[in-house]
C-alpha cells in the first residue's frame, strides 16, 4: 500500500500533533479571521451543505479562513468522503486521482475511498489513474491537497473519512469544455453511491505585489466579482471572472460545475482577507477565500 507522505508538514503547518492541534484549534477560535467558535456537529440525518472552496496557503496565512469552510462542511454531519479538487504549481499535464492508499498526516492517515476512486475512473475518459501526479518527484512536492488534509482529520474526530484526491494540471485551466466534462464525470459517480460525499475545492485567489492601500482595495475588488459569481453558481461568470492568479480557477470552476449537475440552490461567502490583512506588510499578497455551496 502506497502512503503518500506529509512532506510540508514541519514548514507550511506544524509537524508535532499537539501543536498542529493547538494551531487549528486556534484558527476555528479565532473572532477576528477565524469563525470564533470550535467544531460541533449536529449528527443530522441530511445534508444541505454540499462542497466548499478552502485556501492553501501556510496555515499561519490561511488557517482561519480555512476553518470556516470545514466547520459549515462539518457541522451537519461528518461525510464519509471528501473529494478534494487540487491544482498543480509544478508542471504536472494531465487530470489524475489516487486509486488506492493513504495520504500520511501527524493527526493520523486518511485512506482513499477506492470504491469512488474506481467509479470517476469508470465513468471519465479524461480522468486517469496516476500515482506519480501525487507521490515521488517532482510532483509529489505539490502542496494544495496535502494542507487541506489536517483540517479533515481534526474535524472527523474518531469518525474514518476517506479521501479522493483529484489534481486538474495548469494546463487546463482556461479549458471551460474539458471542465465541464469532468464536473459531469464526478457528478455521475457521485449518484451511484448512498454515501455522504462533499467537495472541496483547493484554492487561493489572486497573487500579485500591493504597493499601497489604493492597491488593496483594487485587488480586493477583482477577487470580488469571482466571490459574486460563486455565491449565484454561476461556473461560466466565475471562470470568466478570475483573475489571471486565481492559482484553482479550474478546481472552484469544476466545483461549481460538478455541484450545478446536483442541483445546487445557491453559494454562500463565508470569509475573505488578505496576507496584506494578517501581516500589514505591502508586497507580495495573496487572497484567501471560503466559501459554500448549498442544496
Amino acid at each position: 500500500m502506497e502512503v503518500r507522505r506529509a512532506i510540508h508538514a514541519g514548514s507550511w503547518y506544524p509537524r508535532s500533533k499537539s501543536d498542529l492541534i493547538k494551531d487549528l484549534s486556534k484558527f476555528f477560535l479565532d473572532k477576528k479571521f477565524g469563525p470564533g467558535t470550535e467544531l460541533k456537529s449536529l449528527n443530522q440525518e441530511t445534508r444541505t451543505i454540499m462542497g466548499a472552496v478552502s485556501p492553501h496557503a501556510g496555515h499561519a496565512y490561511s488557517g482561519r479562513c480555512a476553518a470556516f469552510s470545514y466547520l459549515n462542511l462539518f457541522k451537519e454531519k461528518i461525510p464519509d468522503t471528501i473529494i478534494i479538487l487540487g491544482n498543480d504549481h509544478i508542471g504536472y499535464d494531465k487530470i489524475a486521482l489516487m486509486k488506492e492508499g493513504e495520504w500520511e498526516t501527524p493527526l493520523g492517515n486518511l485512506k482513499i475511498d477506492s470504491e469512488l476512486a474506481q467509479k470517476i475512473l469508470d465513468n471519465s475518459e479524461t480522468i486517469i489513474l496516476d500515482n506519480s501526479a501525487f507521490i515521488g518527484y517532482p510532483f509529489g512536492r505539490e502542496h494544495n491537497i496535502e494542507i487541506q488534509l489536517p483540517f479533515i482529520k481534526y474535524c472527523a474526530n474518531d469518525k474514518d473519512v476517506k479521501i479522493v484526491p483529484i489534481k486538474i494540471a495548469s494546463k487546463f485551466r482556461d479549458n471551460y469544455e474539458v471542465l465541464e466534462k469532468i464536473s459531469n464525470d464526478i457528478a455521475k459517480s457521485i449518484k451511484s453511491f448512498n454515501k455522504d460525499i462533499v467537495i472541496i475545492a483547493s484554492s487561493d485567489m489572486s497573487h500579485e505585489e500591493v504597493y499601497s492601500s489604493n492597491d488593496v482595495e483594487k485587488f480586493k475588488k477583482r477577487d470580488q466579482s469571482l466571490i459574486d459569481a460563486f455565491v449565484e453558481i454561476n461556473p461560466k461568470k466565475a471562470f470568466e471572472a478570475a483573475y489571471r492568479s486565481v492559482c484553482g480557477k479550474h478546481t472552484i470552476t469544476t466545483l461549481m460545475l460538478t455541484y450545478k449537475n446536483l442541483d445546487a440552490k445557491t453559494g454562500k461567502f463565508l470569509q475573505y482577507y488578505t496576507s496584506y490583512d494578517i501581516t500589514e506588510n505591502l508586497g507580495y499578497c495573496v487572497g484567501y477565500f471560503s466559501g459554500i455551496i448549498i442544496k
